[in-house]
């Protein structure tokens, strides 16, 4: 089984929510479907699709407002939350040590952490891409840990731009994260694509070897973009 997870950023409403819900569940999807909403709009139900959040506090509770704790998500409804992903690294100064904090959390509270790493444009053209992303899961994975985690490779330089990895770029990130994975006895955990997904390249990249499905942004907004997506991944 592979992942179709949609991250629907700061966007979306109930109305828009509810049409999606209602496109999917007149589906048959072969793999798992997971749309990631902002929190105002977990809690609905859907045969066909799982709920998660973009993010969580690395606190269990307490003084700390405007945060959501993931024993607040898993009340709403969220079986999934997107941690350390590109944006919150970027504009939040999240690092290695929250996003794994984060992980914890999640883990703790039964929900399925999806765990973001990738190399900054500054990084990729500096040769260093391997080494930060080896270094990016080794720390950002939580210690102890066995299974029910999710990895999503998203190079930092392709998010909200347009532009995608080569194959053979993505093939060598997803095997070093496999090989690191491995290493810290965490084999076969699944190992998403993020950046640039569309209807134009899900081809190429699901038959890419190592990656298990894919972490769709703008995209997963709209039924006529996502729900074919969804077909195409095999």
């Amino acid at each position: 089984m592979k992942f179709v997870i949609g991250n629907w950023k700061m966007n979306g409403s109930r109305e828009i929510l509810r049409g999606m819900i209602q496109q999917v569940d007149g589906l048959r999807p072969e793999n798992r479907v997971v749309l990631c909403v902002p929190f105002t709009l977990l809690g609905e139900k859907s045969k066909n699709i799982a709920f998660g959040a973009q993010d969580v506090s690395s606190h269990e509770r307490g003084a700390y407002t405007g945060e959501v704790s993931a024993t607040m998500l898993n009340e709403a409804g969220a079986k999934y939350v997107i941690v350390g992903h590109s944006e919150r690294r970027m504009y939040h100064d999240e690092t290695n040590d929250i996003v794994r904090e984060k992980a914890t959390r999640a883990l703790e509270s039964g929900i399925t952490p999806i765990i973001c790493v990738g190399e900054t444009m500054d990084e990729r053209r500096a040769g260093k891409t391997m080494d930060v992303i080896t270094a990016m899961v080794r720390e950002s994975v939580p210690a102890n840990v066995r299974d029910d985690i999710i990895i999503a490779y998203e190079p930092r330089w392709a998010i909200g731009v347009g532009v995608t990895p080569t194959p053979d770029e993505v093939m060598h990130a997803h095997g070093v994260i496999a090989d690191t994975l491995s290493y810290m006895g965490l084999g076969g955990t699944p190992i998403l694509y993020g950046g640039g997904v569309n209807v134009e390249n899900i081809d190429d990249i699901v038959a890419v070897e190592n990656v298990g499905g894919v972490l769709v942004g703008g995209a997963s907004l709209k039924p006529e973009e996502f729900i074919p997506i969804i077909q195409s991944v095999k």
